[in-house]
Parts: structure tokens; C-alpha cells; sequence
């Protein structure tokens, strides 16, 4: 079987990742801030904080920026449920933008529209690793004094009109996650990077049990080297420095990861561009799109599943991303309905992901593309 996403891991990987297990230190020492200097200085952005999950990122993301209980915030329908799960751990509201009918990512022109007094914060989601139009997004969060958190975690090793996503030049924070699937894996993690020194010293809180070690942050007198003092209610959420490592050796390979990628789409490009019966992602001028995923879409729905099960019997593991997240029965019990966001749902009923990792192999490639053409 193909699968439609997978891990790279190499010796140098599992070197790195041995020498942390001989070492003094297996989960908070070195390594963890080695990796959040090194993802900081890639991305462009001045602090990083690295967690557990992307999912623990971006619970982190949003109580930093002061997402809290009654407020109300706006993401994107077509995406994976944590990122809007974040929100209602924290008792905040999820109010679901459409999308773009081409890019799948959130519509700058019906933002406005969804703003209420309650609103605190807007998560635009780069779908499958294209960025979505964080200049037009950021004028509307300004006008509105409304917070930014990018959900990057399709993203990272893309650029918006040549900032590295991460750099958080229109937002307040940015999340990343670093699941097997995503551009590089630590197994299962995540990060939060911003430029905001106070966004930084509540997302350490938050991620060690809203704990501080640093005596100038103290409330109290220090009563010796022991000293520590818990000033919020936060959660461990800590990444160890086995991950860190692992980290570390994969960030090294991450231009040639994404290198990698731009190549597998520009031939699945050239290989599928003849068939005219599916519509391709594309890459708008201001985007350098890392293509976690290539997300193909069938002009007739009819056709998705027909294409879906066909592919997947020839041992091709193909997916879909993603059922929009009000459809499922958890948030159809909290009152969303169906017929929300048109163009997202219209989006997900032709989608279909195709393999995409930088170790897929062109002969791969050119066997899922004569798949299609074969297919109808």
C-alpha cells in the first residue's frame, strides 16, 4: 500500500535520538531549547516554545492570546477538529467560516460579517500547506483589535509573500505540529512560535503545570535554588528531549523535505493536467505552498467515491481532508447544522488526497496519475 503520508527517518535521526537516551537528560534539558532557538531562527520569528502535541500548541496559543470562557472565535470548517476543539476546551465559541473554492482556506471576504462583540480571536488554517491570506486577515483583525493565531500545522516550510509561515509577521502566534504525517516528525509534538514576550512567558506557564523557575518573574522572595512558584493553572504539556532530538536531525532535512514535495506536485501536475474531469490545488502568487497534502477534487461528486475505493484496491492509500468539523455529531448536539459553509462542504464532497511524502518515488507518482486517467 502507498500510504497517503508517512515519516522520513534515517540514521542520523536514530543517532540523534540514541545519543539523548545515553544522556543525563531523556525529558526537560538541552534539547528542548535547542530545538525552539533553531525552529525560531528558521522560521523568523523571535521566541518558540515547543509541546507534547499540536493540539496541546494550540490550546496554548489561544489562552495566551486570552481566549477564555464566553468569547467567541473564528476558524475554518475544513480542517482537523482540534483546531477547533482548542476552543471549546476553553469554553470559547467556534464560529465557522467558508473557504475559498479553490485554495480551501478561510475567506477574507465573509470574515467581516461573522464578527460579534464576543469575538477575541481569528485561526486561519493553511490547508494542506498553502497559506491563506494573512495580509487582508490581519486588516480585518486590527480593525477589529481581534488577536490572530495561524493554524500552521499543514505549513511549515511555506511562505506568504516571502515570510516563512512561523515568522508571525501578521499574527500574534503561530502553531505547528509535528505528527509523523506533517514535513518533520518528534512522533507526536508541537509548537507555538510569536514575537510577543509576554505571549512567550505565558506559553511556558501554561506548558509546565503554570509553573516558573526564573527568579525574575517571582512574586515572592526566593527562599533558595529550590524556589519555584506556580502563578497560573496550566497543564504538562512538555515535549522531552528524546523528541527534541529527533527534532532537531529532521529540521536539518526540512528544505529538502519541502524541495521534495514542490517536486512530487509539479509532476503530479504535469501527469494529471490532461485529465479534465478533476481540478487540481493551486498556488496563488503570494503563496509558496509546502503541499502537506495534494488534495485533488472531482468535478462530479458522484465520482469521489467511485475514484476513492477504486484507488485505495489498487494499494493506493488514499484520504480525504477533511468532513467539515460542525457536520460531526458532537458539534451537531451543540446546535451547528449542515448548510453552514457551503463552499467548504461542496469542497469536502470532491476532495480526495493523494500521496504525498518527500520518500514517495516518482515511479509512484506516475503509477497513482495512470490510476486516474484509467479510473473513469
Amino acid at each position: 500500500m502507498i500510504p497517503y503520508g508517512r515519516q522520513f527517518i534515517d540514521e542520523e535521526d536514530i543517532k540523534a535520538v540514541v545519543e539523548v537516551l545515553r544522556s543525563d537528560f531523556i525529558t526537560q534539558g538541552p534539547k528542548v531549547k535547542e530545538f525552539e532557538q533553531r525552529l525560531a531562527d528558521y522560521c523568523g520569528a523571535k521566541y518558540a516554545v515547543v509541546f507534547n502535541s499540536g493540539t496541546s500548541a494550540l490550546i496554548s496559543a489561544y489562552m495566551s492570546v486570552g481566549l477564555s470562557e464566553g468569547d467567541e472565535f473564528i476558524t475554518s470548517p475544513l480542517t482537523f477538529v482540534a483546531t477547533a476543539n482548542a476552543g471549546l476546551h476553553l469554553r470559547a465559541k467556534p464560529v465557522f467560516c467558508d473557504v475559498e473554492p479553490d485554495t480551501g482556506n478561510m475567506d477574507p471576504d465573509r470574515i467581516e460579517e461573522l464578527i460579534s462583540n464576543r469575538t477575541k480571536l481569528i485561526v486561519p488554517v493553511h490547508y494542506a500547506g498553502h497559506p491563506a491570506d494573512m495580509e487582508r486577515i490581519k486588516k480585518l483583525a486590527d480593525k477589529y483589535k481581534l488577536k490572530i493565531v495561524e493554524d500552521a500545522c499543514h505549513a511549515l516550510g511555506a511562505e506568504y509573500k516571502g515570510s516563512k509561515i512561523g515568522s508571525c509577521e501578521y499574527s500574534d502566534a503561530t502553531v505547528f505540529s509535528f505528527h509523523p504525517v506533517k514535513h518533520i516528525t518528534t512522533g507526536e509534538g508541537g509548537a507555538v512560535l510569536t514575537n510577543d514576550e509576554e505571549i512567550y512567558r505565558k506559553l511556558k506557564l501554561i506548558r509546565n503545570h503554570g509553573i516558573t523557575k526564573d527568579p525574575s518573574d517571582f512574586v515572592e522572595p526566593s527562599e533558595g535554588d529550590w524556589y519555584y512558584e506556580m502563578q497560573a493553572l496550566g497543564y504538562n504539556f512538555r515535549m522531552t528531549d528524546i523528541q527534541a532530538s529527533l527534532g532537531i536531525s529532521q529540521l536539518k532535512k526540512l528544505p529538502e523535505f519541502v524541495r521534495r514535495r514542490r517536486e512530487i506536485a509539479q509532476l503530479y501536475r504535469d501527469l494529471l493536467s490532461s485529465i479534465d474531469w478533476i481540478e487540481l490545488p493551486v498556488e496563488k502568487p503570494y503563496a509558496l505552498n509546502s503541499y502537506h497534502l495534494f488534495p485533488i477534487r472531482v468535478k462530479e461528486k458522484t465520482m469521489r467515491k467511485k475514484l476513492f475505493d477504486y484507488l485505495r484496491s489498487k494499494g493506493v492509500g488514499v484520504q480525504v481532508h477533511y468532513i467539515p468539523v460542525y457536520w460531526h455529531p458532537y458539534y451537531r448536539k451543540l446546535g451547528y447544522k449542515r448548510g453552514l459553509c457551503p463552499v467548504a462542504e461542496d469542497f469536502y464532497s470532491r476532495e480526495i488526497s493523494l500521496p504525498m511524502y518527500p520518500s514517495l518515488q516518482s515511479e509512484d507518482v506516475k503509477y497513482v496519475a495512470e490510476l486516474i486517467a484509467q479510473a473513469k
